[in-house]
This record gives C-alpha cells, structure tokens and sequence, in this order.
C-alpha cells in the first residue's frame, strides 16, 4: 500500500497524539500514559507550534509521525550547526514494520538535502531500541558514541546517530 509523507495539520493532531502514546507504550518506553515525558511529546500543538512535524499516511489514515528540528530550535536536543535532526518518530503499533517508518527517514533525509547549509541529518534513540538501530543503519546512518547523552534525572541512555549527506 502506497506510504505519503507530508506536513502534518492541525486536523492530525489527535491522530500524531494517539499513535505517539500507542506506540511508546507498546514498546515498553513508558510504564503509563501518564508519565511525564509522554505526556510533554502528547502534547502536538505545543510541539507543532515550535517545530515542523510530518506524517506517514497509509490507505489515507495517519500511520505514523516525526518531528524535525534545527540547531538552536527548541525541539532540538543534539543537532549541531549544519544538521537536520529529527525526534519523537512514532509508527502505529499495528502498522510497524510494514515500512512506514523507513519511508518517514527516508523522506527526512531527502528532505534534508534540499535545504541550504544541512550536510547532516541526526538523531537519538534508546540504547535498547535495536529494531531502531537496524533500520537507521540500513539507511546510512553511523553511530556517534561520543555524542551520546544520558536523560537528566533517569538511568536512561540515548544513543546518537547521524547520517552525513
């Protein structure tokens, strides 16, 4: 079935919401929907409003979502001057690996390479997050150790990669 990537708007938001929590929670990243973060990330107009969010539309529902940032963006957590960085990429539990979200990174690094002074797309993503990994690593991107960073206040270690253009 045929995957369209595009902007996300304001009639998404509940849906980039629902799939966000759904998918976090079935992964086991939270232990309940009431956890902090999940909450902050749940929060798409907050998020819309200080970034560019995207979404994967399958069979014309929305099947997945991310959201990019810029260096010195308020959603920018690690990328540095001349990188793309995206965050918070989510994939309906039902839908997961059916390409979604490999047709969201790809889309992202395209996308990456037609704006002016970007040579890098970048990201994070939980150290035990492996069907992640693969997929990042399929599609170019090399791990950067020095640049991982532990979540302040937790045990929890995110780990970085970034794909050079």
């Amino acid at each position: 079935m045929h995957i369209t990537i595009r902007p996300a708007t304001a009639a998404d938001y509940d849906d980039v919401e629902r799939l966000t929590r759904e998918a976090y929670l079935a992964a086991g990243h939270f232990p309940a929907a009431d956890h902090p973060y999940l909450v902050h990330v749940s929060d798409v107009a907050h998020r819309a409003a200080r970034a560019e969010i995207w979404v994967a539309e399958r069979g014309g529902h929305v099947a997945g979502a991310v959201t990019l940032a810029q260096a010195g963006g308020e959603y920018a957590d690690i990328a540095r001057e001349g990188e793309l960085e995206f965050r918070m990429l989510a994939v309906d539990p039902g839908l997961q690996r059916s390409g979604v979200g490999r047709a969201l990174v790809e889309a992202i690094v395209a996308h990456a390479r037609t704006l002016d002074g970007i040579d890098a797309v970048s990201l994070t993503t939980g150290s035990d997050w492996t069907a992640a990994h693969r997929l990042y690593e399929s599609l170019g991107f090399d791990r950067v150790p020095e640049r991982d960073w532990p979540v302040p206040g937790t045990e929890i270690r995110l780990l970085v990669f970034v794909k050079r253009l």
